[in-house]
């Protein structure tokens, strides 16, 4: 009898062992990407892009979320603070995880809070005003913003965003003192508002990452005054920092990559590997991107902690010497 009940015993435990459901395989829901800056920016434009191109490789969807503020900490900080199982991730800019960490120390997450998983795009920076503003060079836009102190505007995406730093950067290089008392600067919540300001006439210039200018150039209604390449951009007449005398500058260019939490798992970081890999092959993708001025360039997680590392430290030593630091 007690061997029986043992078999028995020993049976049902086998079954329920058979019976386990095995673990999912990662994704088997969708995934949620989000964007920590608004709609029609640089952040927006480029993670709808790859969205797209990462369709034909992903067995899940990815769901898009614009978490807009603080310059794109309330984005970064919703993902920093997520699960590490890859259902939550961040398309993580220049603006979030290297101005901004640069110019305030005070931020609510550090960068090593976050598991880089690759860095896939290079935007430089293109300095535009309205086409009806009667300023076709950058000289003249120092001419105008020396002669009329304090009454020049450039919008930004935020403070601590590219667009914000861009601005002083130029300005600075080209000359313009006091900055903080020469020119206003007009936030908003995503480079795709701070150009309109620029369309509207509320705002005078912006100095930001090329794909959300593109557009705007492209039809005639801006003009762009430089851009921060060493060989001249396709679609942006204007010349280079190079030609301009201003190498340095050429430190000023915005990127986008994908991250999760420090804690995202290993399985996770190395799918978003293979299809990060995968989608900017596509051909599709690789022309929307370049007809924007982008370069598409996959770094390794290694070579995108590395590439972040070192613009931090570039921004950075730029913050103390122009006294950029916000208080």
């Amino acid at each position: 009898m007690k061997k029986t009940l043992i078999a028995l015993t020993m049976g049902a435990a086998c079954a329920t062992a058979l019976a386990a459901p095995a673990a999912a395989e990662y994704p088997d829901r969708p995934i949620q990407v989000v964007i920590p800056y608004g709609p029609g920016g640089a952040s927006d434009l480029s993670a709808r892009a790859l969205s797209t191109a990462l369709t034909k490789h992903m067995p899940q969807p990815t769901v898009l979320s614009n978490r807009t503020g603080a310059g794109g900490a309330i984005g970064s900080v919703a993902v920093r603070d997520a699960d590490g199982d890859g259902y939550t991730m961040l398309v993580a800019r220049v603006g979030s995880h290297t101005v901004n960490p640069a110019m305030n120390p005070k931020l609510p997450y550090t960068v090593d809070e976050f598991r880089f998983v690759g860095i896939y795009e290079i935007n430089p920076v293109a300095c535009v005003v309205n086409s009806n503003s009667g300023i076709t060079t950058i000289e003249e836009l120092i001419t105008k913003v020396n002669e009329n102190p304090g009454q020049v505007l450039f919008s930004s995406a935020g403070v601590g965003t590219l667009p914000h730093f861009g601005p002083l950067m130029v300005l600075e290089a080209f000359g313009v003192e006091n900055l903080s008392q020469n020119v206003i600067h007009i936030p908003t919540e995503g480079d795709g508002q701070a150009l309109t300001a620029v369309l509207q006439g509320t705002s005078d210039f912006y100095c930001g990452s090329t794909s959300p200018a593109a557009p705007f150039v492209d039809s005639g209604q801006m003009v762009p005054l430089l851009v921060t390449s060493s060989k001249r951009i396709d679609g942006f007449d204007a010349p280079t920092v190079d030609e301009l005398g201003k190498p340095d500058l050429k430190a000023l260019v915005g990127w986008t990559g994908i991250a999760g939490p420090a804690d995202l798992t290993d399985e996770a970081a190395g799918k978003w590997a293979e299809w990060l890999a995968a989608a900017v092959e596509d051909e599709a993708f690789l022309k929307y991107m370049t007809s924007g001025g982008s370069i598409v360039e996959l770094m390794s997680p290694e070579e995108s902690v590395e590439f972040v590392s070192s613009a931090y430290d570039s921004f950075r030593r730029l913050v103390v010497e122009l006294d950029l630091e916000i208080k």
